[in-house]
């Protein structure tokens, strides 16, 4: 069995307030845009095996942010995500790993109604209690997809050749969760 010190079996629940769902995506192919989903929440069920560990999260389409709201409007409607018809994008874990001392979550990504594998590099920076006697843990987790494989293939071309936009979606999550009574 793997051992994490700190590790805890029982609930976590992700703290919105110090945690971040990200995105970056390449853009007119010289510099990378990054976006956030503002509004999002994830369970962790963890035994006392960690490789047993469960997740299920979920983030609300329609509370992206690019820092640019006409850019933000555009990714909510059909030609992107539409945000009416699939208004969250959606993880279930399907199993926990070690590869040469990384952890890996493999799992189900769904966005925009279709659902593909997808597996997390996952980094555990720690457990620890906090000022306020709760007990956390803190995570960064990683993934690149193919925007296309989940349907999302608006583009342009670019007057000087490529495209507006790249294929390749690199996900990023900086995950606080907090151990449930």
């Amino acid at each position: 069995m793997t051992t994490i010190p700190g590790y805890k079996a029982g609930t976590w629940t992700i703290d919105p307030t110090h945690s971040v769902v990200g995105f970056s995506i390449r853009h007119i192919m010289i510099s990378k845009v990054k976006g956030t989903f503002e509004t999002f929440n994830a369970t962790f069920v963890t035994t006392e095996n960690p490789l047993e560990t469960s997740v299920t999260a979920s983030a609300v389409v329609a509370s992206i942010n690019t820092n640019e709201a006409n850019r933000d409007g555009h990714l909510r409607n059909g030609d992107f995500f539409d945000a009416e018809t699939y208004p969250t994008i959606d993880f279930v874990s399907t199993g926990v790993r070690v590869v040469k001392g990384d952890y890996l979550v493999d799992g189900n990504l769904t966005i925009k109604g279709v659902t593909k594998p997808v597996t997390f590099d996952f980094e555990f920076g720690g457990f620890g209690g906090d000022p306020y006697g709760n007990y956390k843990f803190g995570a960064t987790a990683t993934t690149e997809v193919a925007r296309a494989d989940f349907g999302l293939s608006y583009n342009a071309a670019l007057e000087t050749g490529g495209m507006l936009l790249g294929d390749k979606v690199t996900i990023t999550l900086e995950l606080q969760g907090a151990l449930q009574a």
